[in-house]
């Protein structure tokens, strides 16, 4: 975290000065908004921390309920949700708070008596060492709480407008505010009162039966599985050994449960299977009562029993997955004629079973994926066909969620007997934990990924993966890190400049890279608007072959030490070296001739180039930054 390179700051360097819509930010809801938020969800208020560090940008929240959520019914948060709060600044937070899954326990019908249940195999819940962060669990509420505080400390000081329900939009196309919304006020002494907000661009994270999604004439299609569960948070007595551990749980003939324990110790859930919906059952299973939920629970776990104390939450679903084919208002046969208008997200778009734990985690990266953009194009960074690429991505993310989750979905409501082999659910379980932890996300060929001609060059940064992290030591403070880490959701493009052999101050490519980003007319960093700091728009880190106490910080050049802030003070955090017993160029497949790595915002990999190709790293950010309005000199 930097601070002081305004002054000094007495207070928590996490508040950061208001500043554009940020200073005097009126408590009403305005008439004119840049970007309307509707829904405070996972992406609603990743969409809302996201776009409150743009202090230009107008972004109001409404949402339906009079004030923040208390009990929220996703609690799973995968690796990859870890590394998005990690670049918002609150991933110790949240894990110092959160349940730790390490270890998912398998249970099955024993041979002596298959009506008692019995511990058959234990899985290590990141046996590959996918990512350094941990599987999670943690009240959603929580989650909401900690983007709010974002949001809230951030430049623009934005907080949602509670007790605000969405009634419909329109797209006129009239004027710089095309998008006209009518909301109701659902809370407050002006209940029922109805009002009129313009916008720019609207998105929908208003949940399954999102409104907007009808406003803009899309459908989840899909189909259900049949099949019901019960879930229920309770505190209970229990003689179960695994309470406090993952476990999935199959009895001979009473059905699954899947245990999950919650954090703070004592709170826990269970997924209880209730077994196949007849088709004229017309939701006669959704009045399944808690008490009946908990003799089934019972029935599963025998021998052991399950003595419940409180409920804090309990429902009733059936199994369901369903897709729209767009994620904004541009029909198929109008794409590339003009740009969405109107975005949806998570379940507005996407729909499947709870049990493999994606719901919020695919949530919060459609919100990751979109808000940048919105960021840039309202800028005038970017080009508006920037925000073509949310629907033609994240559409694609959701589809190979459902293809998993119904997968997964339907091993957990096998009967034991229908495996091949009493160990198949537990193999799956690790064979595809890269998935479920969120890693598989891999975009295509688009405006933001390159094709995969240099890829040799960088093998452990797959081309339209998330950036994977690795150690290094920075420089100027002699401190181990992770490279990773160092990225915040500042809406900033990564570019990480891994340096070929020579030491700094020597006649290199990487010096001539250097001296084009800093001076060339074509380099990206042209862009950045005059009055800036010079990595405004671009964050350029450089990482050398050689131990830090190797090399002279003199001698580097100096477009990999910007001076920042009124004071303009040299940065000197963005200079590394080796960590010898973890070397960054050997741990992920970097060239020793040195190589570009180009990193999105939402910290993905966007391009891999050789360094001397300064022409073709031109030619990439070429189409990204024709919506600039304003040159450096």
């Amino acid at each position: 975290m930097q601070f002081h390179h305004h002054g000094y700051v007495s207070g928590d360097p996490r508040v950061q000065p208001a500043a554009g819509v940020g200073i005097d930010r009126p408590e009403v809801l305005p008439d004119d908004v840049d970007v309307l938020i509707v829904g405070s969800g996972p992406a609603g208020m990743l969409v809302a921390a996201q776009l409150a560090q743009f202090p230009d940008i107008t972004t109001r929240l409404v949402e339906r309920r009079g004030g923040r959520l208390e009990l929220g019914q996703a609690d799973g948060i995968q690796a990859r949700s870890v590394e998005t709060f990690q670049a918002f600044g609150f991933a110790e937070q949240i894990t110092a708070e959160a349940y730790w899954l390490t270890e998912m326990n398998f249970w099955r019908p024993g041979d002596e008596d298959p009506k008692n249940i019995v511990r058959g195999g234990r899985a290590v819940d990141d046996e590959m060492g996918i990512s350094e962060f941990p599987h999670l669990i943690v009240n959603q509420a929580r989650v909401l709480d900690y983007f709010a505080e974002v949001a809230a400390n951030s430049p623009s000081r934005l907080t949602p407008d509670f007790g605000w329900d969405f009634q419909s939009l329109e797209v006129t196309d009239e004027g710089e505010y095309p998008v006209k919304v009518t909301l109701v006020r659902s809370a407050g002494p002006d209940e029922g009162t109805e009002r009129i907000v313009h916008a720019k661009y609207v998105v929908g994270c208003d949940g399954a039966r999102s409104k907007v999604r009808t406003s803009i004439g899309c459908t989840l299609a899909g189909d259900a599985a049949n099949h019901a569960w019960g879930v229920m948070d309770v505190l209970a007595k229990t003689d179960f050994p695994d309470i406090r551990t993952k476990c999935a749980i199959q009895s001979h003939d009473g059905g699954s449960i899947l245990l999950i324990p919650r954090e703070g110790g004592h709170l826990f859930r269970m997924y209880v299977d209730l077994g196949e919906v007849p088709a004229d059952d017309r939701g006669a299973v959704r009045k399944t009562s808690i008490e009946q939920i908990i003799a089934k629970a019972n029935e599963i776990m025998h021998p052991y029993t399950v003595d419940v104390r409180s409920v804090a939450w309990h429902s009733v679903y059936e199994v369901g997955h369903r897709l729209t084919d767009r994620f904004d208002d541009v029909l198929a046969q109008d794409r590339g004629t003009r740009s969405p208008r109107v975005f949806i997200t998570g379940d507005a778009c996407h729909t499947h079973s709870a049990k493999a734990g994606q719901g919020m985690n695919v949530s919060m990266q459609d919100g990751f994926n979109l808000g940048w953009k919105l960021g840039h194009v309202l800028e005038g960074r970017s080009p508006e066909s920037l925000l073509d690429t949310y629907s033609a991505e994240r559409q694609v993310v959701a589809k190979n969620l459902i293809d998993f989750d119904k997968q997964w979905s339907t091993m957990m409501a096998k009967k034991p007997e229908e495996f091949a082999n009493p160990t198949e659910l537990e193999d799956f379980y690790v064979r595809t934990a890269e998935f479920p932890a969120g890693f598989m996300t891999q975009y295509t060929r688009s405006m933001l990924t390159s094709g995969d001609a240099h890829q040799d060059l960088a093998t452990g940064f797959p081309l339209g993966k998330r950036f994977k992290s690795a150690r290094v030591s920075r420089v100027c403070d002699t401190n181990t890190l992770h490279l990773g880490h160092q990225a915040t959701a500042d809406g900033r493009w990564r570019i990480y400049v891994f340096a070929d052999a020579a030491k700094p101050g020597a006649a290199s490519p990487t010096a001539d890279l250097a001296q084009w980003l800093a001076n060339a007319p074509e380099s990206p960093l042209a862009a950045t608007p005059q009055g800036l700091d010079a990595d405004a728009w671009f964050d350029v880190k450089v990482i050398y072959q050689q131990k830090h106490q190797d090399i002279d910080i003199n001698a580097v050049p100096d477009v990999f030490k910007p001076e920042v802030g009124p004071y303009q003070l040299t940065d000197l955090e963005k200079v590394y070296g080796v960590v010898e017993a973890d070397d960054i160029f050997e741990a992920r497949g970097l060239s020793r001739d040195g190589v570009v790595v180009v990193v999105r915002p939402d910290q993905y990999v966007a391009n891999i180039q050789p360094l001397p190709a300064t022409a073709e790293l031109a030619e990439f950010f070429a189409p990204v930054l024709s919506g600039s309005k304003a040159k450096r000199a």
